[in-house]
């Protein structure tokens, strides 16, 4: 009897043995396969054109991804280079805290930013950065271990904000040193739109964001 075969086995012949239709060259015009494109009965050649494109759009779509992605990048470096240098162009201590939050809120589009330090130098007291801090809101910030990102749960940070009744998503983001330890600020940004910031959004920026704020804002400290 002949054994019958089934679709692995005749895959694996054809796999092993890729000299068979230069061999039998007439089939790869005969073979007729059903074409899951169109619906019609394509030749074997024309089914590997359609394989073929199909794979050919496929890259092109996660070129086109990887492209956006590249700029979308660039176009974050370029704010926080700007950013950057607005920190650096501060005269005075003093001047960093507003200078941080006004361009946070001017190079990145952030509708509402605020900030809260404590222990900070003598002379910086009575400043606004250093104003109505409770006990709860330095154990929030020494609570987070990573950036929160996600809604607004009537967080006491938030009520910093001058409009915070308008806040639905919030980022808040803890002020340590360079050793990390204890916070010593909390950095907040807020926006009316629930989706700006996310509980999905990656964090890795905004990490960033608040060590190169941590870094700034050290001079402050008593």
């Amino acid at each position: 009897m002949t054994a019958t075969l089934d679709s692995s086995a005749v895959a694996r012949y054809l796999a092993d043995n890729p000299h068979f239709f230069e061999e039998h060259a007439g089939l790869l015009g005969s073979v007729r396969l059903s074409s899951p494109l169109t619906g019609k009965t394509v030749s074997l050649q024309e089914r590997q054109m359609e394989v073929m494109r199909d794979k050919y759009r496929t890259l092109e779509l996660r070129m086109a991804e990887l492209v956006r992605t590249a700029e979308d990048n660039a176009a974050i470096a370029n704010k926080f280079h700007a950013w950057t240098q607005a920190l650096l162009a501060a005269r005075h201590d003093a001047d960093l805290p507003r200078a941080l939050v006004d361009g946070l809120r001017l190079h990145f589009g952030v509708p509402q930013a605020t900030l809260r330090l404590w222990n900070v130098q003598p002379e910086h007291a009575a400043a606004w950065f250093a104003d109505g801090v409770s006990e709860d809101a330095r154990l929030f910030a020494n609570s987070l271990l990573a950036p929160y990102c996600g809604s607004n749960h009537d967080f006491e940070a938030v009520r910093w904000l001058d409009d915070a009744a308008s806040v639905q998503s919030t980022v808040i983001l803890p002020l340590r040193g360079a050793g990390a330890g204890a916070a010593f600020g909390l950095l907040i940004l807020g926006s009316p739109d629930p989706e700006r910031f996310a509980a999905h959004m990656a964090t890795d920026f905004l990490t960033h964001i608040g060590a190169t704020a941590s870094a700034a804002l050290a001079a402050l400290r008593a």
